[in-house]
């Protein structure tokens, strides 16, 4: 068993962000959401952490960088991303670090670390590329998942996941909206990606056949987003349908807790859907689908809906109103705090550690596959 004195040992962590966005995001960029949140709350509990990541970064621990700004143009580019995580290596190794979170693809296969190393998996693992990836992974470095869902995708793969930790938020510092709308009247969100794996043709049929308006608020860099905006979605942009672009910050704030509902129909087994507890959080009920990690999330009938088809989507719209916005922030606090992602991040940190014979302080997860 573990001493007290290793369970309140302040830990050095080495957290490794890709070199794609900025840490926090300026706008879009889930992944680098999260990890600024787990930096800040790593270190208000206590720890040390230093931060590889692009210089334009603004989260406040100890940063270094490659490259002075967010490649994003360049995203996925390996001879790039391979740079990115020697040097973040080396800075590490010289800092001597108790343990590496290595949030890249290409970093956990460098074993050029001095420190133990531990990956998150931030997307689905269903991708063939992803399940080669990670299945080479398995059993050598540890494995976090952001949801039981993905989890258990995993475990159908034959990958080994180590920990499941869901994301969490600082409840503190989202503004509780009221949902009354803006100076055009009520609406409903959409907030993601332009994508058709978002939902966002269903979103748009699912407002107009119930008479809402809706506000399309999403991310459109690459040119299959659009291509599929400009042939598609623009076109369904009549009749109270609004597209306004990419928001952030308190913009998106605004725009969250304003909605009548977040209408977030995905069409994919979404491992997490930062945005759905976003908008919680801010007292807006969620109307999602029963896909991926939406059921760890919404809790039908109390802060949401979970919808199987079109039907019951509008009919979720038109019963929305009912929902209390308080039940769905007080939910967020009690089950998705940045308190908990960090101490069981704490918990996963602390396990690598364990010396031989020690009872490790984070367990494997028992995954059901029914």
């Amino acid at each position: 068993m573990a001493s007290p004195a290793f369970e309140r040992a302040a830990l050095r962590v080495g957290m490794l962000a890709p070199p794609w966005v900025s840490v926090p995001p300026s706008a879009y960029g889930g992944t680098e959401r999260i990890i600024d949140r787990l930096a800040r709350g790593l270190r208000s509990a206590g720890h040390d952490v230093l931060l590889w990541t692009t210089g334009d970064s603004t989260c406040p621990v100890r940063r270094g960088f490659t490259f002075q700004t967010a490649r994003t143009e360049l995203m996925g580019t390996t001879a790039l991303e391979l740079r990115h995580t020697i040097d973040a290596y080396e800075w590490f190794a010289d800092r001597r670090c108790d343990v590496i979170h290595d949030h890249t693809l290409v970093g956990p296969f460098l074993g050029a670390s001095t420190a133990p190393v531990i990956t998150t998996n931030h997307g689905p693992f269903e991708n063939p590329e992803m399940a080669t990836i990670f299945r080479q992974l398995s059993g050598t470095v540890p494995i976090i998942a952001i949801s039981w869902s993905q989890a258990v995708a995993a475990r159908r793969l034959g990958i080994e996941v180590a920990h499941i930790i869901h994301h969490g938020i600082d409840i503190d510092e989202i503004h509780e909206g009221d949902g009354r709308g803006d100076d055009h009247g009520p609406y409903l969100l959409f907030l993601g990606r332009m994508n058709p794996t978002k939902g966002v043709i269903e979103a748009i049929d699912a407002a107009r056949a119930t008479g809402r308006r809706l506000v399309l608020a999403a991310k459109m860099r690459e040119a299959g987003e659009i291509a599929f905006y400009e042939d598609v979605v623009a076109p369904r942009c009549i009749d109270g349908i609004e597209y306004i672009g990419e928001v952030g910050g308190a913009d998106k704030d605004r725009l969250i807790g304003g909605a009548t509902a977040l209408l977030n129909p995905i069409q994919w087994p979404e491992p997490f859907g930062l945005v759905m507890i976003e908008a919680l959080a801010a007292g807006t009920p969620v109307i999602s689908s029963r896909r991926g990690a939406a059921p760890e999330i919404v809790q039908h009938g109390h802060t949401g809906f979970l919808c199987d088809d079109p039907d019951a989507l509008e009919r979720a719209i038109r019963s929305v109103e009912r929902l209390d916005r308080r039940a769905c922030r007080d939910d967020v606090a009690r089950r998705f705090s940045v308190g908990s992602m960090v101490a069981r991040h704490v918990a996963a940190y602390r396990g690598l550690l364990s010396a031989p014979g020690d009872t490790p302080t984070a367990s494997t997860p028992q995954l059901s596959l029914s």
